[in-house]
């Protein structure tokens, strides 16, 4: 099997640097860019199954490039940034990012998550060809080939929300909390989970729902979590 390559988007060579030595010296492919607008070239040319991506870059930052990123691939993409309020979490995460490391990091936690995502993502493929397909009205989620249409329309969802999706179709009417989501999507502990799982749900219910004030699919069970209906 091939080693997953991971590309580093990062404007400081220092930082780029310290991420490729650790990922490379666990098997994995590292591509680097300097900013937003070479990680778009590299992602046009080369298959890339990650991207680390720096917020604050010269060009085109990583919120902007992350939004590009999304317009054509669902791949993982775990946020950089030296902005620890809770708002710069929020923003990276509702456009897109499965995941948000603050800087100063240490590398093995990157790397842990690194992982983490990858694992996730790999999961989501098929092991072999079934039919396994969930229907919550004109809703499909086609687990064995990781699809979702709505009313005959394919819809493109990154991992974890494919993931959440599956988790609340799978045990119809079951209201879920978002701690448990966390643990069982992220497969963590919570803790550090704060808006994360909130933010995915709005993200989902913008790409399935006609309404996504309204939702005919996610439900909120308010004071109490989240289901699909029965």
């Amino acid at each position: 099997m091939p080693p997953k390559t991971v590309l580093v988007v990062d404007d400081e060579a220092e930082i780029r640097d310290v991420i490729h030595v650790f990922l490379r010296n666990e098997g994995f492919r590292v591509l680097e860019a300097k900013h937003g607008l070479e990680a778009l070239e590299r992602l046009e040319s080369e298959k890339v199954d990650l991207v680390v991506l720096d917020v604050m870059m010269p060009e085109l930052d990583g919120i902007r490039t992350c939004m590009k990123i999304r317009e054509i691939s669902g791949i993982p993409i775990i946020m950089l940034s030296a902005k620890q309020e809770e708002i710069d979490k929020i923003t990276g995460l509702s456009i897109g990012a499965d995941d948000y490391v603050a800087k100063p990091f240490s590398p093995l936690e990157l790397l842990a998550r690194v992982k983490a995502q990858l694992r996730r993502s790999g999961m989501a493929v098929p092991k072999e060809d079934t039919s396994d397909a969930i229907y919550v009205n004109d809703l499909v989620v086609d687990i064995a080939h990781h699809r979702v249409t709505v009313k005959g329309r394919e819809v493109s969802l990154t991992p974890l929300e494919f993931a959440i999706l599956e988790l609340l179709a799978s045990h119809k009417g079951q209201v879920f909390h978002a701690d448990k989501i966390y643990e069982k999507v992220w497969k963590e502990p919570t803790g550090y989970s704060d808006n994360t799982v909130m933010v995915h749900i709005r993200n989902l219910r913008e790409k399935i729902e006609d309404n996504p004030r309204e939702p005919r699919y996610v439900k909120t069970v308010w004071g109490v979590g989240y289901k699909v209906e029965k």
